[in-house]
C-alpha cells in the first residue's frame, strides 16, 4: 500500500472520529443549553454546530479529493475545501450575529442560568473537545489543521463557561452568562474573518503568502542558459497544492535534450517553495510573445 494512499485512510479516520465526537456533543450541547438557560452554552453549541459542519466538510473532501482530475475538473475536486470553507464562515458569521442580538439586551436584563449545570456541561465540552483536538493532532492537511486550531479555540471557549459557571455559583452576577456570550461570539467572529480573508485570497488565485513572484523570478534568472522570464501566474488550489505557470526566455535555441535538462534544474531552483504543479514555456531572445506583458 502507497504512503498517499495510508495517508489518506489515516486523515478520513481522524476527521471521522472527530466530526462524531463533535456532532454528538453539539446534540447534547443545545439540549444542555436550553435546559440551563444559558446564553454562552448556546453561543458555544453554535460554534460546535459550525465546528461539525467544517469537520463533515473537511471529512467529505478529504473523501473526494482521492477522485483525482476529471473531464469537468482537470485540477480534481481539491478547490471544493475552500469553497466549504467559505459556506462554513458564511453560517458561523450568521449564527454568532443572531446570538449577539440576543445577548448584547440580555445584559441590562439578564435570566437567571443553572450554573451548576453550565459546569457540568463545561467539563464535558472541555473532555470532548479535547478528545477531538488530541485525535487530530500532527495531521498533515489544510483540513485537520485548520479544523484542529478550531477545536483549541472551542476548549478555550469552554474554559472561560468552567470559569465563569464557577463564578456564578457563589456570586449572585447572572449577567455573566450573557457577557460571556458576548465575548465568545466576538472571538468566534474575528477568527472566522480571518479565516475567511486567506480563504477568499485562495478562492481569488492570489499568490499564496510564503511565496512571491520576485522570489521565483530571481531563482529562476540564477541558473544557467536563462535570459528573462514573464507571464509569471503562481497561486493555490486549498493553501497546500500550489501552481506556477512561466515563460522563460533562454539565450540560444536548446535541443530536446538541453530544454529537459534546463526544466529540471529551475524545478530544482523552486523545490523548497512547495510548488507541486509546474508549467515552463521556454522562448529564445527576440522572439515576440503577445504575453510578455500580461
Amino acid at each position: 500500500m502507497s504512503h498517499s494512499h495510508t495517508h489518506h485512510i489515516t486523515s478520513e479516520k481522524r476527521l471521522s472520529v472527530a466530526f462524531y465526537l463533535n456532532f454528538v456533543f453539539t446534540v447534547v450541547e443545545i439540549i444542555g443549553g436550553i435546559y440551563t438557560n444559558s446564553f454562552a452554552i448556546l453561543s458555544d453549541a453554535l460554534h460546535d454546530l459550525g465546528d461539525s459542519f467544517s469537520l463533515g466538510l473537511a471529512w467529505y473532501f478529504q473523501k473526494l479529493s482521492k477522485k483525482g482530475r476529471t473531464k469537468d475538473f482537470t485540477y480534481g475536486y481539491r478547490r471544493f475545501s475552500v469553497l466549504g470553507a467559505v459556506i462554513n464562515a458564511i453560517v458561523l458569521i450568521v449564527g454568532s450575529v443572531v446570538i449577539l442580538s440576543q445577548a448584547i439586551p440580555a445584559l441590562w436584563n439578564p435570566h437567571e442560568a443553572d450554573a451548576k449545570g453550565m459546569l457540568l456541561l463545561s467539563i464535558l465540552g472541555i473532555a470532548f473537545n479535547g478528545i477531538a483536538a488530541w485525535k487530530l493532532r500532527g495531521g498533515s492537511g489544510l483540513n485537520e489543521r485548520v479544523v484542529f486550531w478550531h477545536l483549541v479555540e472551542d476548549i478555550l471557549g469552554w474554559v472561560a463557561v468552567l470559569i465563569g459557571s464557577i463564578v456564578m455559583i457563589f456570586y449572585d452576577l447572572p449577567f455573566i452568562d450573557p457577557l460571556l456570550s458576548i465575548l465568545i461570539s466576538v472571538f468566534i467572529i474575528y477568527n472566522v474573518f480571518r479565516n475567511l480573508r486567506k480563504s477568499l485570497n485562495i478562492f481569488l488565485q492570489a499568490t499564496p503568502e510564503d511565496i512571491s513572484e520576485e522570489m521565483i523570478n530571481s531563482r529562476i534568472l540564477a541558473v544557467e542558459d536563462v535570459c528573462s522570464v514573464h507571464d509569471c501566474h503562481v497561486w493555490s488550489l486549498d493553501g497546500e497544492f500550489n501552481i506556477l505557470t512561466i515563460h522563460v526566455v533562454v539565450k540560444e535555441n536548446l535541443d530536446l535534450k538541453k530544454q529537459v535538462e534546463l526544466k529540471e534544474k529551475i524545478k530544482k531552483s523552486l523545490k523548497d517553495l512547495r510548488i507541486q504543479h509546474m508549467t515552463l514555456e521556454f522562448e529564445t531572445a527576440g522572439q515576440d510573445c503577445e504575453m510578455e506583458d500580461c
